[in-house]
């Protein structure tokens, strides 16, 4: 298995002081749904609608220090919201998550239950090695399932052929799908290295569940 490198920039470092990561690189089987997944996803949906409020999603830690990530880049993060503030919204307004695959799915639980913004990528779709920068003016970046996206001024993931990942949104080129064998997943924890391992922990107990994860490689920063 291919290793993959992920540094991070100057940039990043200069606006985001306390920016850590883990990322897990496995072989993964993918499969259309799984109805046991989404019995934990839909159970861990009801209980997080009764015990917070819309107002409540913002503070959650890994969220805020997102969002305050982008203001110190210069993104509205109320223009475009990390993912997992949008997908904890999405709950508390009662609108079902989208059912994509196994893969995503378990991403979004991982997300939902955590607070962070967390990248996942069709490994063999990458090239090279990896850097989180900021955003260019007019850099090209086709969000999954939302067309262009202005990533100007937001924390990007580039490969040796450009961006491939945000907090708000992945890319197309790299994005998983039902073909996908090797899952390459990024942690991003904005609110410093407390609690990224539990995260990467969970995140490995439901790939090795519902993906049949196996060459499982860990990292961090």
């Amino acid at each position: 298995m291919r290793n993959i490198d992920i540094t991070i920039s100057d940039e990043i470092l200069a606006a985001c002081p306390h920016f850590h990561f883990s990322a897990i690189l496995c072989n993964v089987k993918n499969s259309p749904h799984n109805e046991e997944l989404w019995k934990e996803i839909d159970a861990f949906s009801a209980d997080f609608r009764t015990k917070h409020k819309m107002e409540d999603i913002g503070k959650r830690k890994a969220i805020a220090a997102t969002r305050q990530a982008y203001k110190n880049l210069g993104k509205d993060p109320s223009r475009y919201r990390p993912s997992a503030e949008a997908l904890c919204r999405r709950i508390i307004k009662d609108i079902n998550l989208y059912q994509i695959d196994t893969l995503v799915d378990l991403i979004n639980l991982v997300s939902l239950k955590t607070g962070y913004s967390i990248g996942g990528f069709d490994a063999d779709k990458t090239k090279g090695n990896l850097i989180l920068g900021v955003g260019k003016a007019d850099e090209k970046f086709e969000a999954i399932g939302r067309g262009l996206l202005n990533i100007e001024g937001l924390p990007v993931y580039r490969d040796e052929i450009g961006g491939i990942g945000t907090p708000t949104s992945d890319e197309e080129r790299t994005k998983i799908t039902a073909e996908t064998t090797r899952l390459l997943m990024i942690i991003n924890g904005y609110s410093g290295e407390e609690g990224l391992q539990e995260a990467a922990d969970y995140s490995v107990e439901l790939l090795e569940k519902f993906a049949g994860a196996n060459e499982i490689k860990l990292c961090r920063s």
